[in-house]
């Protein structure tokens, strides 16, 4: 449960990213074209893996659960954003404010998870290719997957506990164009440092050990590939794993600059225009990437299309 001792707070004031009004529709339909764009390809991924029985993979699997966060991080933070453009307003609930930061937590932490495990299963595919289906079977898969979402649960339901059962006395404005964790601890006026300190070991071990993680699975992949002696078999391995690791480094770079970056380089505009480059920017270019190497996914797609314009065709017009 979450409680808020101190000053009664029943909303938030978030930072609107213009103050005219031609600017905020620019916003508006800035972040409608990201989000439509986020909701196709995403949309197109889910459900060209879930039909076609040649993308039944563990690789594909583990996109279908990736492209469901994404959608689940950019819807998350951008329609209240959209909605307080259309209607020139700022405020969010207590209660939304709460939700809106549990469920990008969540979100954002099960997707890095995620992407850890996509690593192993590019190291088994290319460095244990005999062992991929013993390794990664459903269960196994399954398992994985549910181990991403599950860590992101808990790392969710731990800060924003900790979060939201902070003294507020600081006002209510939220530098941020959504509820941030960070922005909302600069309004506490709390000093329970050894609490803070306590929740931030379990995200801390978490990331650091995901990236090592991720850079020791393409270290012992890119030795691999090198040892393959034909160019096409090279080809073919580089085009299994550079959608992942472009995926990974967009991902990682964003999110580390936004909450890592020194002091001195803070500013309104700045943090705002970072937290959209990792919160909603890589939801919305994650299915490109994958889409414009992947062949199997850019065939599965195409046969979709195709189904769908015989269906159209086959399907009479109404008088």
């Amino acid at each position: 449960m979450l409680v808020n001792f101190g000053v009664s707070i029943t909303h938030f004031l978030l930072l609107p990213f213009a103050d005219t009004r031609e600017l905020q529709l620019c916003h508006f339909w800035l972040f409608l074209g990201i989000s439509l764009a986020a909701l196709l390809g995403n949309g197109l991924i889910i459900t060209s893996t879930a039909c076609d029985q040649h993308l039944h993979t563990p690789m594909y699997f583990f996109l279908l659960n990736l492209s469901l966060l994404d959608l689940g991080c950019i819807s998350t933070t951008v329609p209240k954003s959209m909605a307080n453009s259309l209607w020139d307003t700022r405020d969010i609930s207590y209660t939304g404010c709460a939700a809106q930061v549990f469920f990008f937590l969540f979100f954002f932490s099960a997707e890095y998870s995620l992407l850890t495990v996509m690593s192993y299963d590019r190291y088994v595919a290319i460095c244990k290719p005999l062992h991929y289906g013993t390794l990664l079977g459903s269960r196994a898969c399954a398992h994985m997957a549910a181990a991403a979402w599950g860590s992101g649960f808990l790392h969710a339901v731990l800060h924003t506990a900790n979060t939201f059962s902070l003294p507020l006395c600081r006002g209510n404005a939220v530098e941020q164009f959504f509820c941030e964790i960070p922005q909302i601890l600069k309004l506490s006026c709390s000093h329970s440092y050894h609490r803070e300190v306590g929740i931030l070991v379990f995200p801390t071990f978490l990331f650091f050990g995901c990236f090592v993680f991720i850079v020791g699975s393409y270290v012992q992949i890119f030795r691999a590939v090198l040892r393959i002696p034909s160019e096409q078999g090279r080809h073919k391995a580089f085009s299994m794993c550079l959608p992942h690791l472009a995926v990974v480094s967009l991902f990682i770079t964003t999110g580390t600059f936004a909450y890592l970056k020194p002091p001195s380089l803070s500013s309104p505009s700045l943090d705002l225009v970072v937290s959209v480059l990792y919160s909603v920017v890589p939801p919305a270019v994650n299915p490109l990437i994958y889409s414009l190497r992947n062949q199997e996914l850019k065939d599965a797609l195409r046969k979709l299309f195709e189904y769908n314009m015989l269906v159209i065709k086959r399907c009479p017009l109404p008088d």
